[in-house]
């Protein structure tokens, strides 16, 4: 392989590192608010969530994309097929995100929450020193997988014409007649990336659990 092909296999897996990664943002930031509403006592708040949830996490990825892909100009949103993609990403990593975060925050001891009500914490205060950190190290994990799941299925959005890793392996390919080279460096390329994801949430773990973080 020539270093020139070499470049755009970088730059594409450059291009799928970002996509994946403001979605898994974006997805944390929804996740958040899905997993409240999820959490909340009020119906009108926790059956919109359920139903977010269940339909992210019911449908396929690829026909999410080619809904939102159709759906944005038939409503009148001409957008890039870009954005439609990322938009995509990050609702159904959102709901992912938000039963993970759900489990983490279910997961706190009682206990703990009866001995706060009992030294008189405010419910802020026993979210932000008791909820918050305990949820937070039980959810790095699962939230760590996600990011990685969601790596591998940015391959996915080359059926809305975003050009990434895979799209650009494919290219290559066929233009070259050497398939398994390109795919070879394609995978090559995503477990680097997958590696240092999941080194970089066992370092997390690790700091979380001597207390350097929350």
């Amino acid at each position: 392989m020539s270093a020139r092909l070499f470049e755009l296999m970088l730059k594409a897996a450059g291009t799928t590192v970002v996509i994946s990664f403001v979605s898994i943002g974006i997805g944390l930031l929804i996740g958040i608010l899905v997993c409240a509403a999820k959490l909340s006592p009020r119906p009108w708040l926790r059956w919109p969530a359920v139903l977010f949830v269940s339909f992210f996490r019911g449908v396929p990825l690829l026909v999410q994309l080619l809904l939102i892909y159709n759906l944005l100009p038939a409503i009148g949103l001409a957008v890039p097929s870009l954005v439609a993609a990322l938009i995509g990403l990050s609702l159904c990593t959102a709901a992912y995100q938000a039963e993970n975060l759900r489990g983490g925050f279910t997961s706190v001891p009682r206990g703990l929450l009866e001995a706060a009500d009992m030294v008189g914490l405010s419910p802020w205060q026993q979210f932000r020193r008791i909820r918050a950190p305990i949820a937070l190290r039980l959810t790095v994990p699962a939230l760590v997988n996600e990011a990685i799941l969601i790596l591998k299925a940015s391959s996915l959005v080359s059926v809305v014409g975003v050009i990434e890793l895979t799209r650009t392996a494919q290219n290559l390919a066929a233009s070259t007649y050497e398939p398994l080279l390109f795919y070879s460096v394609a995978g090559g390329l995503y477990l680097a990336i997958n590696w240092m994801v999941a080194g970089g949430g066992s370092l997390t773990e690790r700091a979380l659990r001597r207390g350097r973080l929350a």
